[in-house]
């Protein structure tokens, strides 16, 4: 695992989701870098519409890769408010870089200290082993 990154300043889910705070009720989601190793190849990714409602722990798209299809769930409550485009024409990015052009959409979260309820880098390397 020591190949693999997890960048400090995020929170993380159960679900291999890493959550960056952006400002303003504002985060930004992906999947971290144990989860794009686990899937390997992404080849599609499929969305949630920007004005959908999602909550916390229900699917709100998918990830297809050359071994199977995953469900995305939404980290947190809220409306989704962008989503990333790129992914469209370019799927395989969620490999080549989950944390930054990878990532996969952004909600405007109904409760912004449910952020801090997500797990630390620290804990979520321990929910690894």
């Amino acid at each position: 695992m020591s190949d693999l990154q997890y960048p400090a300043d995020l929170r993380y889910t159960e679900d291999h989701e890493w959550v960056a705070d952006k400002g303003e009720g504002t985060v930004r989601v992906g999947i971290t870098s144990y989860a794009q190793d686990a899937l390997g190849d992404v080849v599609y990714v499929s969305l949630p519409a920007v004005g959908d409602t999602v909550t916390a722990g229900e699917s709100c798209g998918e990830v297809e890769s050359t071994k199977s299809v995953s469900d995305l769930y939404s980290p947190l409550d809220g409306e989704i408010v962008a989503v990333n485009d790129t992914l469209d024409a370019e799927p395989g990015k969620v490999n080549t870089d989950p944390y930054e052009s990878g990532w996969m959409f952004e909600i405007r979260v109904s409760d912004a200290s449910a952020v801090e309820a997500l797990m630390d880098v620290e804990a979520y390397r321990a929910s690894l082993d």
